[in-house]
């Protein structure tokens, strides 16, 4: 399991997406961010070499690899010597990436930005002996007017301290952070405050100064590519959201366009503030829960309870408490491209599924999914409706919320189980496609609105 001696207790990986801003509105009134998964072709990484079966593979690979590590992160007490250790792959693989800018004058750098996190940290000059491959500019303190370290007497060191963050040994009374992962590759640097800058589409800007961001000088890390770091999204003291505080009045939400959109140049959203809001007709909310996890609050992972599924006339249900103090099984995470279920509520809803699904069975060409159909490209898949039932909160979930095509005429169903973790549920993004997912940290609630998220 990773051990994160900063700012956060566990570091879940990651929401990627490229964005370009879009400033539409005043700060007081919200604004808008673009999303582009990195297999969209608007994505500046996107390989046109690969086949689709290609790109698929690899999210279908990411996303078990991410499921076993959020399961191990979020729901094992204590290590268990016959349990196989967490893949991790660069920054835990595909998914959502960010476009901002950092520092005075501001130099552009690509986050992943991920909900469980509470620091926001990129790879920083001088970084020659101990850094990973990145291809877009490194950003250096030295020539940046608005950077200032962070001492060790500071309340928010102090904090940290709390957290296993500890000061510099050099004698320079820095504030420092230290990522280590599964597979002992880490990260570590200056905890510092600087200026953070979102870019609009018409090149208007929105500066937040005096952000707390860690600043990372060694990276054992098997990363290349243009990401530099981490945007932490989660619910704790140091995250953008909580950053950011009154300004967005502790509201984001985010609307996804399904991947295989019969319009591949659309994006999905990320909103802020008062455009975060999620209300109207068809919208049902749960609560956001307080859960712990021997003795220590998860206060960076959106938790809220899931007391059942339905298919039809079949109900099945899930254990409701499973962190020791407080409700709560399952975390939203929009990193993970598919839904982890308990093993037994994942065999009890496939074979529900299965039962009333009259069309062919074939083999998952990725070899990742068991329950898989064949259907014509230009047909509608015929699959029965899922309702997720959350603690206030009945959420229907069609196709393409409940499969995802792994090939030209194959359908997958995109449910997993977390064998070696019986208990708990990471709720994917496919099961979020096409909803507006509202988090409001001053109600407590986490909302859903089924939506177009294409015209959004």
């Amino acid at each position: 399991m990773m051990t994160f001696y900063s700012s956060v207790a566990v570091l879940l990986v990651f929401l990627w997406c490229f964005c370009e801003v879009s400033l539409t509105e005043t700060q007081n009134h919200g604004f808008t961010v673009e999303l582009i998964h990195p297999n969209s072709p608007k994505s500046p990484i996107y390989n046109i070499m690969e086949s689709e079966l290609e790109r698929v593979s690899k999210v279908m690979q990411h996303s078990m690899n991410r499921i076993h590590y959020l399961n191990h992160a979020l729901f094992v007490s204590s290590p268990n010597k016959n349990m196989p250790e967490s893949t991790i792959t660069p920054f835990m693989g595909l998914g959502y990436m960010m476009n901002y800018s950092i520092g005075t004058p501001p130099v552009q750098l690509y986050g992943a930005i991920d909900t469980g996190s509470d620091l926001i940290w990129f790879q920083c000059k001088p970084c020659s002996k101990q850094c990973f491959n990145q291809t877009s500019p490194m950003f250096d303190p030295l020539k940046s007017s608005t950077y200032k370290t962070i001492p060790c007497s500071s309340p928010t060191c102090k904090y940290l301290q709390q957290k296993g963050n500890y000061c510099s040994s050099n004698k320079k009374d820095n504030c420092e952070f230290d990522i280590v992962y599964d597979d002992k590759s880490d990260s570590k640097g200056d905890l510092s405050v600087e200026t953070l800058t979102l870019n609009s589409n018409d090149r208007s800007t929105i500066s937040f100064p005096r952000i707390v961001i860690g600043c990372a000088h060694k990276n054992n890390l098997q990363v290349d590519g243009i990401v530099s770091g981490i945007i932490g999204l989660g619910r704790a003291r140091l995250s953008l959201i909580s950053q950011l505080g009154s300004s967005i009045g502790g509201k984001f939400s985010y609307c996804f366009v399904p991947y295989f959109s019969k319009l591949p140049h659309s994006s999905s959203k990320l909103y802020f503030g008062n455009r975060a809001t999620v209300s109207g007709p068809g919208t049902v909310s749960t609560p956001l829960l307080q859960s712990f996890k021997g003795g220590l609050f998860l206060d960076n992972f959106y938790i809220t309870n899931l007391e059942a599924f339905s298919v039809g006339n079949e109900i099945i249900k899930l254990e409701q408490s499973i962190f020791g103090f407080g409700k709560g099984n399952t975390v939203i995470d929009s990193g993970s491209t598919l839904t982890s279920l308990p093993k037994d509520v994942y065999s009890k809803l496939e074979y529900a599924v299965s039962s009333m699904v009259k069309l062919e069975r074939v083999k998952d060409p990725t070899k990742q999914l068991s329950l898989c159909y064949k259907t014509p490209f230009e047909k509608k898949l015929e699959v029965p409706i899922i309702t997720a039932h959350f603690s206030g909160a009945d959420v229907k979930l069609n196709a393409l919320n409940t499969f995802y095509q792994t090939d030209h005429e194959v359908w997958c169903f995109a449910f997993v189980t977390g064998a070696q973790f019986p208990r708990g549920v990471i709720f994917g993004n496919v099961a979020q496609q096409n909803f507006l997912v509202g988090f409001d940290l001053q109600k407590n609630i986490i909302s859903f609105k089924p939506a177009d998220c294409i015209e959004q």
